[in-house]
């Protein structure tokens, strides 16, 4: 199995504001170009929420196109919306992207969703879970007849963690869906025994959750993770070294996902290669914004195996020596 170290390193706290950000343009360089773009995020208490303006910021800069945010349920959501072009920028799994494309999986109702292209690399994304400590739960295998939260049901972890758990035989008594604030608010408050999720790292629910009690990692053994990974090939181990939470007492062994910005295909060549240069080619502003842009590095796109790139980005990619082959390029 491939093998990775996922940074833990902190998240900065509060609205992703960029060191040196200098005003957008009031009109497009490019009179061709649109004059607005819409992205689809995700809902509170997960890192699209954060990292979406963040690189929507440096590319509303580059480029004079303004950008609009729109709060979604995750990577189903905006794989939907950017299909549909009712957003024309969005974020996704390469997990979910996949079932996208093949349309597989039960959200796809068998649609193929072939009008979205990758365009570049953001970060892994690790599944693990918290409880309480007074609950007693420390791994996944007790959760057998306990309640769980697993994000938005449109999200990467409310799509995965119940097939996963399946999987491993494990039947909770209660799977619940929402935001990843409203989940963690309600572990805090034994309404819910815990809250599985998948985000980049640290995750903002469950460091605020650490802040408020004591509280258990939960990761995988080695035999779940080679069962996982076995069984969903898009998955790959992982470890989240200590000090990615306060209050980890052990590094935790992950299974991960890779994360990728996404545009409609019928997006200018160039205003698609404005945007992929403004963040990749400023990759120290975006991790002063947040952490989990350490990973939103060009050399990363080889995370992405099937999804076709978009030809501006992968023009971009090409120019800082990125050797992308043919047969992943699509117009």
């Amino acid at each position: 199995m491939h093998r990775r170290v996922i940074l833990g390193a902190a998240m900065a706290v509060g609205a992703p504001a960029l060191a040196g950000l200098r005003p957008a343009a009031a009109q497009p360089r490019n009179p061709a170009w649109p004059r607005a773009l819409n992205m689809g995020t995700a809902a509170p208490g997960g890192t699209y929420a954060l990292y979406g303006p963040a690189w929507g910021q440096m590319a509303q800069e580059a480029t004079g196109v303004q950008i609009s945010y729109r709060t979604t349920q995750g990577p189903n959501q905006n794989i939907i919306l950017v299909q549909r072009r009712e957003v024309e920028l969005g974020m996704v799994t390469m997990g979910v992207a996949l079932q996208a494309w093949n349309g597989q999986g039960d959200w796809t109702q068998g649609n193929r969703f072939r009008d979205i292209r990758a365009i570049f690399p953001m970060y892994d994304t690790p599944f693990h879970g918290i409880a309480l400590k007074s609950s007693g739960i420390a791994s996944h295998a007790q959760l057998s007849g306990r309640s769980v939260g697993v994000g938005p049901r449109g999200g990467t972890p409310g799509t995965y963690y119940p097939i996963m758990l399946q999987h491993l035989g494990i039947r909770p008594s209660a799977v619940r869906y929402g935001s990843a604030s409203d989940l963690a608010g309600q572990v805090q408050d034994r309404l819910l025994d815990t809250f599985l999720f998948a985000t980049g790292v640290p995750a903002p629910a469950f460091s605020e959750l650490e802040v408020q009690a004591d509280v258990n990692y939960l990761d995988f053994t080695e035999e779940e993770v080679r069962r996982l990974t076995q069984q969903y090939p898009e998955l790959a181990a992982g470890t989240l070294p200590m000090g990615t939470y306060r209050k980890q007492e052990r590094p935790l062994r992950i299974v991960g996902m890779y994360n990728f910005a996404i545009v409609h295909r019928s997006l200018p060549e160039d205003l698609v290669y404005e945007i992929t240069k403004s963040v990749l080619g400023q990759n120290a502003r975006l991790r002063q914004a947040i952490s989990a842009a350490s990973e939103t590095i060009a050399e990363n796109w080889t995370k992405n195996t099937f999804l076709p790139f978009h030809p501006g980005a992968a023009r971009y990619l090409r120019e800082v020596g990125q050797a992308v082959p043919d047969s992943l390029i699509q117009a």
